[in-house]
């Protein structure tokens, strides 16, 4: 079945989701129901006097499938704004909506199957026939601002999903319930990685030891990583004048995703004084680590000689996410990410381009074990909204192509789909269960380096506008745990676990021997603990399962006098009796092989 048959089959369940759900509530009042990944759903605003609760949705996608087994026809119609204020005139936002549509000029058309009618572009079925009923299942209800603004009413979403047949809804639904398993927000409380608390602010995750842990050990293997291909470190504040944000660009066309200001020239003291300031200066709290990057470029002068220049930062943004959109780390308000940005020449973009995707690989692939899809994101060009000159877009879009197709790597073009400022490469990864997240994107910029001035002496001498590469491949450190959590349902391969070991004596006479293997492999590197609490082996054991522990040792009165360790492993079990300096050995070796849990 054809992609865009699917959409118009999840399309036309929410008119039939809409359908059902009027009939038990006749005053609903109907926003939107698109088709979505995987399925669809329609926002609602309910009677006063009805309610709707999970306990529903059974209810409601039986009455669905009696109404599909009607093999009603879908009809479009175009209509004039003056009959869809008429015709939509209980609906206000069906009329809403049509005035906007109205002001905008487009083309107004409504779609009618059986007594329902829904102010709709489409596309649909032509008719319920080709809709299989056993391939559908209306899931949960959420809640949802009109408009996905947090000042609007909230309504209430009723999601569903949908496939072409029975058994890729099954594999999906079961795929879903494994997700809930490896849901990092559930194994994140549990394994006690971090922690968002109110007080400090929604969307802002504090990181414990152990999570923080993860991340250093992250950081410092990427650190290294971009040091062996010539990046080099650069560091830039968390807030930045507003004279920064007008040059780049943000000020006018990101200040949907900012704070807003931050206001200098007083103290807090002065402040709750009522002392008002003499001058004031107003900075802002970078969501973009670019202009910083920019800056530092611009304050040496550069030649050819120099390039390329390869600038990497971990640096903290905060962009403004409206809190129904929050969650857990994939959606947060403060992340760090992995900045680059290459500053080069036409000559040498071919090359970079080549050295990025090959990071990428590596990075995502080889040392993660994801599974990559590339995505090109070129422009439209019939459209005007497109900065930069198009012969510098021609050359970007035809070096991303050829390196693409030199390589053999398959990839999906997107045409319309580049940013204003330049087109990019975005990298979707799959886990380990099946689940496509977008992770890195390699972006071009046509606007930073007009509206920075920025320039080197190319090899006469002259002035020449270079070529940006932003590049970010963990891209949000937040979300690349969030996503790695539930990659490896929290047992982390050995490279990156907090604890690597932990030491368990069975009884008081073995805590002198545990404390000698504890202080070995702690010397030798091995992040270790012991566990000394007054608890059967039995529940020790199963806390290191429940913690998702590598390797325990277990120590007793038989390697006491052998002067061994009985190994225990977190995936393969008892691993046998060996001696310390065996066992030191073979878990260093896996640590530098960065061995991999599947």
């Amino acid at each position: 079945m054809e992609k865009n048959n699917l959409n118009n089959i999840r399309h036309s369940l929410a008119h039939i989701l809409a359908m059902a759900v009027k009939e038990k509530d006749p005053n609903v009042k109907f926003a939107i129901g698109p088709s979505i990944d995987n399925g669809f759903y329609y926002d609602f605003e309910f009677s006063k006097d009805f309610s709707i609760s999970d306990k529903d949705l059974k209810d409601i996608q039986k009455r669905m499938r009696q109404i599909i087994s009607k093999n009603i026809d879908f009809i479009k119609k175009e209509i004039t704004e003056e009959e869809a204020l008429e015709m939509f005139k209980d609906q206000p936002y069906k009329q809403e909506l049509t005035k906007e549509f109205a002001r905008e000029n487009k083309k107004l058309s409504i779609y009618e199957s059986d007594t329902f009618k829904d102010l709709c572009e489409g596309l649909h079925v032509e008719n319920t026939k080709e809709i299989n009923p056993d391939a559908f299942k209306v899931t949960h209800l959420a809640g949802a601002y009109w408009r996905g603004d947090e000042k609007n009413i909230m309504l209430t979403r009723i999601y569903g999903v949908a496939f072409e047949t029975k058994e890729k809804l099954d594999e999906y639904l079961a795929q879903q319930e494994e997700a809930k398993k490896r849901d990092h927000r559930k194994i994140g409380k549990q394994l006690g990685l971090y922690t968002i608390d109110p007080n400090v602010g929604i969307g802002l995750p504090l990181w414990k030891p152990k999570g923080a842990m993860i991340l250093t050990l992250l950081r410092r293997w990427f650190e290294d990583e971009q040091l062996k291909r010539d990046y080099v470190p650069v560091y830039t504040p968390h807030i930045g004048r507003k004279t920064l944000w007008e040059t780049s660009g943000h000020w006018g066309f990101y200040n949907d995703s900012m704070y807003p200001p931050i206001e200098l020239g007083q103290t807090l003291a002065d402040y709750q004084d009522k002392r008002l300031a003499k001058e004031n200066e107003i900075y802002l709290l970078k969501p973009m680590n670019c202009p910083f990057h920019m800056s530092i470029y611009n304050d040496d002068l550069h030649s050819y000689r120099e390039l390329p220049i390869k600038y990497y930062e971990f640096g903290t943004v905060y962009r403004y996410e409206q809190k129904g959109e929050l969650g857990g780390l994939t959606r947060v308000r403060g992340f760090t990410q992995d900045d680059a940005h290459i500053i080069c020449s036409e000559k040498q973009l071919k090359d970079e381009m080549k050295n990025i995707i090959d990071f990428a690989f590596f990075v995502l692939k080889e040392t993660f074990g994801f599974d990559i899809s590339i995505y090109a994101s070129l422009r439209d060009k019939n459209s005007d909204k497109y900065l930069g000159k198009n012969e510098d877009w021609d050359i970007a879009e035809k070096t991303i192509k050829e390196i693409l197709d030199e390589k053999g790597i398959n990839y999906v073009e997107e045409t319309g789909e580049a940013a204003f400022y330049g087109p990019k490469m975005d990298f979707k990864v799959q886990d380990s269960i099946g689940r496509k997240w977008q992770l890195s994107t390699v972006q071009f910029d046509f606007n930073l380096p007009e509206r920075f001035n920025m320039y080197y002496k190319n090899d006469k001498g002259e002035d020449e506008r270079p070529f940006i590469i932003h590049r970010a491949l963990l891209g949000s450190l937040e979300r690349f745990m969030g996503i790695l959590i539930e990659h490896y349902a929290g047992a982390f391969p050995l490279w990156l676990s907090p604890i690597q070991v932990r030491v368990i004596p069975i009884a008081d006479s073995h805590k002198e021997y545990a404390k000698e293997i504890y202080k070995t492999l702690k010397a030798a590197g091995i992040r270790t603990e012991t566990d000394e609490e007054n608890e059967t082996l039995g529940k020790k054991i199963r806390n290191c399962k429940i913690e998702k522990t590598p390797y325990f040792l277990v120590i007793g009165d038989k390697e006491v006098e052998s002067k061994t360790v009985t190994v225990e492993n977190r995936d393969r079990g008892n691993e046998g009796a060996v001696s310390v300096e065996t066992l030191l050995q073979k878990l260093q070796k896996e640590v530098a092989e960065k061995q991999k849990v599947k």
